[in-house]
């Protein structure tokens, strides 16, 4: 069983004991989040899709930890012109354990 999911405007392809780095939340570790906007269910051959939503779908997960992504480089740079601009930039993360998908 798995199900796709929106959490901050981003979807993800979730299943039961899985991980998944989502933008930073404001929930504390362990808390339990839910993610209300389940768009698309499937359960072996049956496969719900939602308009924009699947009714009575929802996904429950806790937060494992807060984190820091991969460094990004930002470099820029103009040729014959001596410019050259560079910058490093880590997102913030939040890793999410899926514990439960009910439909």
């Amino acid at each position: 069983m798995y199900a796709v999911v929106q959490f901050g405007g981003h979807q993800y392809k979730v299943q039961e004991n899985e991980t998944i780095y989502v933008d930073r939340l404001s929930a504390d570790v362990d808390e339990k989040v839910n993610a209300d906007r389940v768009l698309l269910v499937a359960n072996g051959d049956s496969v719900q899709v939602g308009t924009p939503v699947v009714d009575g779908a929802a996904v429950e997960g806790s937060v494992v930890q807060h984190l820091k992504g991969d460094k990004v480089i930002v470099f820029k740079k103009k040729r014959r012109k001596g410019y050259q601009k560079r910058n490093g930039h880590r997102q913030h993360l939040t890793q999410v354990k899926i514990e439960k998908i009910t439909v």
